[in-house]
């Protein structure tokens, strides 16, 4: 996975995002386009957006934040070296400045379309309780995603809240 810096403006949705991956170790490179759709969360660390990959149609999320160009981003770093059913894969990532030459990292990663947040909320505005299967499901996937985070070295997950629990509802 290869980093790139592309010239972006500074919308977010209805803008096509095209970056160019590959390249290394005899790869061919690769141009991949992205349609932002819409913006998912944002937050003191940046903006995400859900986009569709122009070639392939897959949906993803895309987490902008800028980079400071006197540190690596240390989620950067953990990311690549994470690999588990449990925890959000990154597709790949790059860089994008806008028009006042702010420095952004684009981490692209597979889309998970709801939050434990969102759910409990259903339930709570249906003045019903979850079932207990999808509570122990819930807590199985979240524990064992966890156990795979802590044995890497140095890391400790320190925001873990249900709207940074994201679940597949697809039974």
């Amino acid at each position: 996975m290869s980093t790139s810096v592309i010239n972006g403006n500074d919308s977010l949705t209805g803008h096509i995002i095209s970056t160019t991956i590959g390249g290394k170790n005899g790869a061919p490179k690769q141009t991949i386009s992205y349609m932002a759709e819409r913006v998912v969360g944002t937050g003191s660390f940046g903006i995400v957006f859900q986009a569709k990959c122009l070639e392939t149609g897959e949906a993803v999320a895309i987490k902008k934040v800028l980079q400071d160009r006197r540190y690596k981003n240390r989620e950067l770093q953990l990311m690549r070296v994470m690999d588990h059913p449990n925890v959000i894969s990154l597709k790949h990532c790059f860089f994008s400045t806008t028009s006042t030459d702010e420095l952004f990292l684009n981490l692209v990663m597979e889309y998970v379309p709801e939050s434990m947040y969102r759910v409990l909320k259903h339930y709570n505005n249906a003045n019903q309780r979850m079932p207990i299967i999808y509570v122990k499901l819930y807590m199985y996937q979240i524990f064992r995603g966890l156990a795979y985070i802590h044995t890497v070295p140095k890391v400790c997950h320190r925001d873990l809240k249900p709207q940074n629990i994201l679940v597949c509802l697809c039974y």
